[in-house]
């Protein structure tokens, strides 16, 4: 067990953080609570949040997809069950299913169910992203959409060109890195060091079969070569930018990774996103940042990992030069002491979370609570991410108050590039994943051993 948890609270920031140049600030809606569960699930939540903003929206999706509930539609994404009826007759119709869950006017929310027959939603012709009723609420909402029009074009030819990550012809490129990692201090140092290897596979994905299928099947012209190549590169930067930014954290908090027998990193509150369709090279650039490394070993933990991340881990020496993925579904403080605890799982070096969420809603803090407490009270190097500035802002307060010893925080170097949509508030300006971190390492209130020696004699 962790610890016995300190109650005491800061409203002001230590003064041991170190501020770092940040973006301005973008806007994230906070997840309403819909569901009453023991856990918590950030997948879950935000699934039924939608209906707050576009009422009816969830059934809409599950409609789309021949799902009649979120069990079967969370079974299937988990891979640990085929649902009868799930699939399409083509690719041209899984592309229009996929598309018809976006169909729904950005200004009145109304759905295709609740139009009169006289009405038919329509695109935004500059964006392709947004639909509306009719002029009216079009001319009405262009204020607002204006703002993202163009970031939102974006996010209409990326969630196209994932199906080539989806499908595995698009291979990220990989191998050694030509200089030493302190040099790359994000993605313009990167891309340079990956130059003509980047072009021959772009090149490669441009001139495929799965380029040619894809846009002969979602129903709109294919755009310019230039256009393509940039959500490629958005695609590959939203792909690594977990395994780099893990490194980030390696380095910053001075983890020691030649050490004989390897290095573990933590993956805390991993859901859907950090474990479904990924395969095992995906961290490979990890182990590039650290040459000589004596082996790395990433488990994820958290109640949405896919079932079939769930792999067996072990405590035996890795091999020198190797990454290796595994997973475990369950909450982290349970994990710990049915796991860590008892030794059949290695002691984390370092523990990560992107985009914990625990600002978001009580019942997200309360389930993250204990984990907070044991990640402070056993001076465990803990990195979090989070979407926006608005976030970082809010997560910072709760760590504070939770007296964590917080040592730096700011832009992360390796934030996706690739924007993310508001789905049922689309017009709500884009965040990118992992866009800010947070590093804590212990309680700001530590007494160091002379200090706590004179108390406990002090008490006795």
């Amino acid at each position: 067990m962790a610890p016995r948890s300190r109650q005491r609270r800061h409203k002001k920031p230590p003064s041991s953080v170190t501020p770092m140049v940040v973006t301005p600030p973008t806007v994230v809606t906070s997840v309403p609570l819909t569901l009453s569960k023991p856990d918590p699930s950030v997948d879950a939540l935000g699934f039924f949040s939608l209906d707050n903003n576009v009422p009816g929206l969830s059934q809409l999706i599950l409609q789309k997809l021949n799902m009649k509930s979120y069990e079967e539609y969370k079974l299937v994404l988990d891979g640990g069950a085929s649902v009868s009826g799930f699939g399409f007759g083509c690719l041209q119709e899984m592309f229009q299913k996929m598309e018809d869950t976006f169909r729904f006017c950005a200004h009145c929310r109304a759905l295709p169910s609740g139009l009169s027959d006289s009405k038919v939603l329509r695109q935004c012709k500059r964006c392709r992203n947004v639909y509306y009723c009719g002029p009216e609420c079009q001319r009405s909402d262009w204020p607002e959409h204006r703002k993202v029009c163009q970031e939102l074009r974006l996010v209409a030819v990326d969630r196209l060109m994932e199906w080539l990550l989806v499908t595995g012809a698009f291979v990220l490129p990989s191998g050694p890195w030509p200089c030493l990692a302190e040099v790359v201090q994000g993605w313009d140092t990167w891309f340079s060091l990956r130059c003509l290897q980047l072009d021959a596979t772009l090149d490669a994905v441009l001139g495929s079969h799965a380029m040619t299928t894809l846009w002969a099947n979602v129903g709109r012209p294919k755009p310019d070569p230039d256009v393509l190549q940039g959500s490629l590169k958005r695609l590959l930067t939203d792909a690594l930018s977990r395994p780099l930014t893990l490194g980030l954290g390696l380095r910053a908090l001075g983890i020691d990774v030649w050490k004989i027998g390897g290095s573990t990193v933590h993956v805390v509150g991993a859901s859907h996103v950090e474990t479904f369709l990924t395969r095992p090279g995906d961290y490979d650039e990890l182990g590039y940042m650290f040459p000589g490394h004596l082996g790395l070993r990433v488990i994820m933990v958290g109640i949405d990992v896919s079932a079939g991340f769930t792999k067996s881990t072990s405590t035996s020496p890795l091999e020198p030069g190797t990454v290796q993925l595994s997973g475990h579904r369950g909450l982290y403080h349970d994990f710990w002491e049915e796991q860590v605890e008892t030794g059949q799982i290695t002691h984390p070096d370092l523990v990560v979370a992107f985009h914990p969420g625990f600002h978001a809603s009580p019942d997200l803090m309360e389930a993250w609570l204990p984990t907070l407490l044991l990640l402070r009270d056993y001076e465990i190097p803990t990195l979090i991410t989070v979407y926006s500035h608005q976030e970082l802002a809010a997560s910072l307060q709760i760590l504070v108050d939770l007296d964590t010893h917080i040592t730096a925080y700011g832009a992360n170097p390796f934030a996706s590039l690739k924007p993310e949509q508001v789905y049922s508030n689309p017009n709500k300006q884009p965040v990118y994943c992992s866009a800010y971190y947070i590093m804590f390492l212990g309680s700001s209130c530590q007494l160091d051993k002379k200090q706590l020696e004179e108390k406990v004699d002090g008490e006795v």
